[in-house]
């Protein structure tokens, strides 16, 4: 049986947030007020996704085809295109957390046979920033997004306009940094693997991923603001229940419990005159390095919903937050899951794949700032 202590470090986020928001209870005791402070679309936006994205990815559709895909490749830099690009584009939808959980792990079973580990880490590390880049471009990409998207109100348009030039700097740099990789031709034996795995069938009856579908389909209209969250919420909780009730175990309680506590401190906090004035004038003018600075420590999700209660730049901390999730390791905590996996497998290279994965990084985030201060600069 797990130790407090243990389960406390692993939870980390959860049990930190709900401290502080205890705490902040002592200066706003609880009232009906606190109800006020749960913004309760995000919460049944992201239960539903993190439903339907868990169903989808044991379906086994991204395997099958991924694998389809790789019979149409020759080269080693080929197939690392693939990997890194599917990354990129399917986080968009899917969120840059299951993006990696469903890509990785592909990579670490088709690379050893025609790469290096320093090659591996390579891959895997721009998997990671093209799963954390590709996840800026949409409100459902990742949880900062879908949390500010429905906290400033915005519309689709606008939150596009916004962040597709970025999204679009982006796939320039990793269509560049491919050619970091050589073109090793891919042998037999690893095109004979991506036939047996085309030929498997997929996991789930095509009555299931029609019902998936849908459900996702509804998910995207609520983010969209065409459907009210309660009616989405409502429809897939039930017809998850009827049909796939195993599924209700791919939802993240954690993080959303993590969203709930980081709700009360926020708004418990701006309740405070002297304390919100003190932050929302700091804030002024540096939401976007603010924001960024803050995401390299506590992550950008912390980051954005902490913020986001003492400013109304919705489009700085957006940004602030998205490139922030590149830099450090904890940036974006969908990078600890690539790099648990990689050391997992190749544990002799976890320092190696540090330092690669800290060097492109801070190369990444330093193009990207550089093209927020030209945009800028340029009045965009």
């Amino acid at each position: 049986m797990r130790s407090i202590g243990q389960m406390i470090r692993e939870n980390m986020v959860l049990f930190l947030a709900w401290t502080a928001a205890l705490v902040s209870m002592i200066a706003v005791p609880p009232t009906a007020a606190y109800a006020g402070y749960i913004n309760m679309p995000v919460l049944a936006v992201l239960f539903c996704l993190m439903i339907v994205i868990g169903g989808l990815r044991e379906s086994g559709v991204f395997a099958a085809v991924l694998a389809r895909l790789l019979l149409r490749l020759d080269t080693m830099r080929q197939l690392a295109a693939v990997l890194i690009f599917a990354c990129f584009f399917v986080s968009m939808w899917v969120t840059n957390d299951v993006s990696l959980l469903t890509f990785v792990p592909f990579s670490l079973m088709a690379l050893p046979r025609i790469s290096r580990e320093k090659q591996m880490a390579l891959v895997i590390v721009l998997q990671t920033l093209a799963a954390n880049l590709g996840s800026m471009c949409t409100p459902v990409g990742n949880p900062q997004n879908l949390y500010l998207y429905f906290y400033y109100g915005m519309d689709l348009v606008t939150f596009l306009e916004l962040l597709l030039p970025y999204t679009l700097v982006s796939f320039v740099l990793l269509a560049l940094s491919v050619f970091l990789l050589p073109g090793t031709p891919i042998p037999v034996s690893v095109r004979l693997a991506a036939r047996r795995t085309r030929n498997m069938p997929v996991l789930a009856p095509p009555r299931q991923l029609w019902l998936l579908g849908g459900m996702f389909f509804l998910s995207l209209l609520t983010v969209a603001h065409v459907l009210d969250y309660r009616l989405t919420l409502v429809m897939v909780a039930v017809v998850t229940f009827l049909t796939r009730p195993q599924y209700f175990r791919y939802v993240d309680y954690r993080l959303l419990g993590t969203f709930v506590a980081f709700f009360v401190l926020i708004g418990n906090m701006s309740q405070l005159t002297a304390f919100r004035e003190i932050l929302t004038g700091y804030l002024a003018g540096h939401e976007f390095l603010i924001a960024l600075t803050a995401s390299q420590i506590i992550s950008n999700v912390p980051a954005a919903v902490l913020l986001s209660g003492f400013t109304g730049n919705a489009g700085a901390l957006l940004l602030g937050t998205d490139i922030g999730g590149l830099g450090t390791l904890v940036a974006s905590m969908a990078s600890l899951i690539s790099y648990g996996m990689f050391v997992r497998a190749c544990p002799r290279w976890q320092g190696w794949y540090l330092k690669l994965f800290t060097l492109l990084n801070l190369a990444y985030l330093l193009v990207l700032v550089l093209f927020v201060w030209f945009c800028h600069q340029m009045g965009l």
